[in-house]
């Protein structure tokens, strides 16, 4: 980064701007190299402020909620690094259904459980999905027969252009693990959505999410991973591929196919992005030379990766 660009994010951010930060303590692997600024934002409106700022100054920016379905490159990241911690939650139990509006920050546990407490129901599977609201709507994450497009009922967007807009959920074009925002990508970001929900029993519903998540802990291993590594292709599981190609539990460097899920892989301790994508290009190359089925990733790729 130019230093006169660094000297004027410094004017703007002033105690929030970190600089040269490591992205590892950021991302749900704990994997990747620094980047060039850091700002944590704790709002919706301090989020479209902050990203306007950006925008003005044609200085390049990622978000960050979770960290999860990310892989960051060794060398970190050219450019600004936004932290998501905006995470107000406000549930209306007077409307038939019921709903919530949630800034993206905002973890799908969290909205999971207070849910729950209020004995609202259909977020049960968002307990077991870690990562925020914002990637949620982004990636269409989900789990146990439930996604986020199930629950959207509109997110408010920030469009560089065209400042602030309410999408409804038909909008997103939502398809399996997948949304129009991922498919093509546009000067947009996510700032809140509300979501629609059900009533039920709390005893019930808190009941159901600790079954899900003890069937979530008993299939998927634990320890620093970026969640599904593939998504699974139509009919198939990318896990059980990985498997029948032999490749459980092969390592590179720090890194590993896990023995307990081949769709995980793990940091088993300052594992580099350069052993991770290493692993990736051997499933991806052994599922297609035996199968014929070339995995699609469910992570991301980000900052930089030139040798």
């Amino acid at each position: 980064m130019r230093p006169a660009t660094l000297s004027t994010l410094r004017e703007l951010f002033g105690d929030r701007l970190q600089e040269n930060a490591p992205l590892a303590g950021y991302t749900s692997a704990r994997i990747g190299g620094p980047a060039d600024a850091l700002v944590f934002v704790h709002s919706a409106d301090e989020l479209a402020a902050t990203a306007t700022r950006l925008w003005e100054m044609k200085q390049p920016f990622v978000i960050l909620g979770g960290g999860t379905n990310v892989l960051v490159g060794d060398k970190g990241l050219r450019g600004v690094a936004l932290v998501n911690r905006a995470r107000l939650v406000r549930f209306d139990t007077q409307s038939e259904p019921p709903s919530l509006r949630a800034e993206s920050g905002t973890t799908l546990n969290t909205i999971a459980q207070r849910a729950a407490r209020l004995g609202l129901n259909s977020m049960e599977w968002a307990a077991t999905v870690p990562g925020s609201l914002g990637g949620a709507i982004y990636g269409n994450a989900g789990a146990f027969d439930g996604d986020i497009a199930g629950n959207l009922i509109s997110v408010e967007i920030l469009h560089r252009q065209r400042g602030g807009e309410v999408w409804p959920v038909e909008k997103m074009a939502y398809s399996y693990r997948s949304s129009l925002l991922k498919r093509e990508p546009q000067p947009v970001l996510v700032l809140a959505a509300t979501l629609g929900l059900g009533r039920g029993e709390p005893n019930e519903i808190q009941a159901k999410m600790k079954q899900l998540s003890a069937r979530r802990r008993s299939t998927q291993p634990p320890g620093a991973s970026m969640g599904s590594m593939f998504k699974n292709p139509l009919g198939d599981f990318a896990g059980r591929l990985i498997e029948a190609a032999g490749l459980k539990g092969t390592r590179i460097g720090n890194a590993e196919i896990s023995p307990i899920h081949a769709n995980f892989f793990i940091n088993h301790g300052k594992a580099s992005a350069k052993d991770v994508k290493g692993l990736i290009d051997l499933a991806r190359n052994a599922v297609e030379a035996r199968f014929g089925v070339r995995l699609e990733m469910e992570i991301e790729l980000i900052g930089e990766w030139n040798s």
